[in-house]
């Protein structure tokens, strides 16, 4: 049946069905003429939604997809008196997601009547303001990304796009966001998937992602291939290398594209055979060691020609990251960047002992990487990016106020290119074609509308955020410190994120371990030369029973 007709548009052959014999039985009576009529315009509205452009899924779903539509439209109204609040995030909140989607067509996104929030609820933040605002020229707020031992620094966007692998998403969506990133300025993360023709297609700036499969880097899915790599590593469009240790979605845990799902393209972008399963594994095999990351980073940044190249971490174990930082000293190599993927990061599947369970949060994972890199001195010298759920200016204002210079935003971007959350990544039925290799899907996305799109919203986004920097008597996103941002600890208490948490001073690392608990407990026993856990700790683990 779906062959010949595919289940999305029975709603509109219904219509022409009914309209045909009410036709055919015009002469019947009156309310055979109104059925004809009826009928006539619902045919009507589906020949003009599979005609019109600006919206995959009325392309997809001619005539019931307004279903859907009318219930957006009344379900503020439902929510209110009905289910549940505007604010509450499952992933995603509403009012999150009418932001990204109001920014990115350039609609009104004002709020009247006063906030939805309760300002006296545990963990409610804000940004304080200044008597006297500063004023700035531009909201293209940028940073300079390459330390002492790059030769090509990037002028980065403080946000940009997270990475999402083509596989995961759709060739049209790979188009339209490396389009949009291409008319705002900012750069667009490839995923592990590797660098695509459809990447490449539009000219938009690239960070190219290196996960433990190297595709695209290859000799075969997870041996490293420095011929491959310095083919691609060197088009002028790339311009950052990026190693994926970990992602915050699913940190530890590899993946696997079946063979089904390996199409000629994916196999050609990623350098695999079809016909096989692609396998991303659990950890890299081109180093094993927290120095030979650090030689294998020296590599790629003289292999791509003295690119900026880092890597991207989700925080698990705190020896192994204080290793690492600790190899930096004994190797003399450092990173140009770093960025850190927190927990709540999303992806298109994952177990759901990963999704909820695995992997520090974002804040407590950046300011970790934060103090270490400010207690070795080696702040300045180091960039370092976050991601994981940022939508909004005040999520990057807060996150770049505890220790990042820029922010990544994969899912943000995903709703400005037609995402509904309809949380069906992993069926590769997508209903607004993002999320799918269903070519019958994807081809309704229309690239040059939905590139719109996002480089609205992230020029709106940014515009915001301009307008929250002034207002804190500021001039850059980098002036923001942890002293701007205020939480409510319980009803009657409040306490700025500078004295909540515990921030390392210049060099505090290289006189003594400071007052703060992970650094007393891992810092003197992590090495720069294994991953492995500290004796002491193997030892206790060996005092329970097997």
């Amino acid at each position: 049946m779906d062959k010949w007709l595919p289940s999305r548009y029975l709603a509109f052959a219904l219509c022409v069905l009914v309209f045909v014999l009410a036709l055919l039985a015009w002469d019947d009576g009156r309310s055979v003429k109104v059925l004809a009529i009826a009928s006539g315009l619902l045919v009507a509205l589906g020949v003009a939604d599979l005609a019109q452009k600006r919206s995959t899924l009325r392309r997809n779903y001619p005539v019931i997809s307004h279903i859907r539509f009318f219930f957006e439209d009344v379900r503020p109204m439902l929510r209110q008196y009905i289910v549940e609040s505007d604010t509450e995030e499952a992933p995603f909140s509403h009012v999150q997601r009418a932001v990204v989607y109001q920014r990115a067509k350039q609609a009104l996104d004002v709020r009247p009547f006063g906030t939805e929030l309760n300002v006296y609820e545990e963990r409610y933040e804000w940004l304080n303001h200044s008597i006297a605002p500063s004023l700035i020229d531009s909201h293209d707020f940028r940073i300079t990304v390459g330390g002492p031992q790059c030769t090509q620094p990037y002028s980065a966007s403080v946000f940009n796009i997270s990475a999402m692998s083509f596989g995961a998403i759709s060739p049209n969506a790979i188009r339209a966001l490396n389009e949009g990133a291409r008319r705002g300025g900012f750069y667009h993360d490839t995923g592990e998937g590797s660098l695509s023709a459809y990447h490449r297609e539009n000219g938009g700036d690239i960070c190219w992602e290196l996960g433990s499969g190297y595709f695209g880097a290859c000799e075969r899915a997870g041996v490293f291939s420095e011929a491959k790599f310095a083919e691609k590593a060197v088009l002028a469009q790339v311009k950052m290398i990026e190693i994926k240790l970990s992602q915050g979605a699913k940190p530890g845990h590899g993946g696997v594209l079946p063979a089904a799902k390996v199409s000629a393209e994916i196999a050609a972008t990623r350098g695999v055979p079809m016909g096989q399963d692609c396998v991303s594994p659990a950890r890299h095999s081109a180093f094993d060691t927290p120095e030979g990351l650090l030689h294998f980073v020296a590599r790629l940044r003289e292999l791509s020609g003295g690119k900026p190249t880092g890597f991207k971490l989700a925080i698990g174990h705190p020896w192994e990251w204080f290793g690492i930082a600790k190899a930096m000293g004994t190797t003399g190599i450092l990173p140009d960047f770093i960025v850190v993927d927190g927990g709540e990061g999303g992806t298109g599947a994952a177990p759901l002992e990963f999704t909820d369970h695995v992997g520090a949060p974002l804040r407590e994972a950046l300011m970790l990487v934060h103090n270490t890199l400010v207690g070795l001195n080696l702040r300045d010298r180091i960039r370092i990016g976050a991601s994981a759920k940022v939508i909004t200016a005040i999520d990057l204002a807060r996150t770049l106020s505890i220790g990042a210079d820029w922010c990544n935003a994969a899912r943000g971007f995903m709703f400005a290119l037609g995402c509904l959350q309809s949380q069906s990544c992993h069926t590769d039925r997508c209903p607004t074609g993002v999320a799918t290799q269903d070519p019958r899907r994807w081809k309704q996305l229309d690239v040059p509308d939905k590139a719109s799109r996002v480089a609205n919203f992230h020029d709106n986004t940014l515009r915001a955020l301009k307008e929250l920097i002034q207002a804190s008597g500021l001039q850059h996103p980098s002036d923001l410190g942890p002293e701007h941002v205020i939480r409510r600890v319980s009803s009657n208490e409040v306490r700025s994120l500078a004295t909540l948490y515990r921030f390392l001073e210049p060099g505090e690392l290289l006189t003594g371990v400071p007052e703060h608990a992970v650094f007393q407990r891992f810092w003197a026993i992590a090495r720069p030369d294994t991953f492995a856990a500290p004796e002491e700790l193997s030892a206790r683990r060996m005092t329970k029973l097997r």
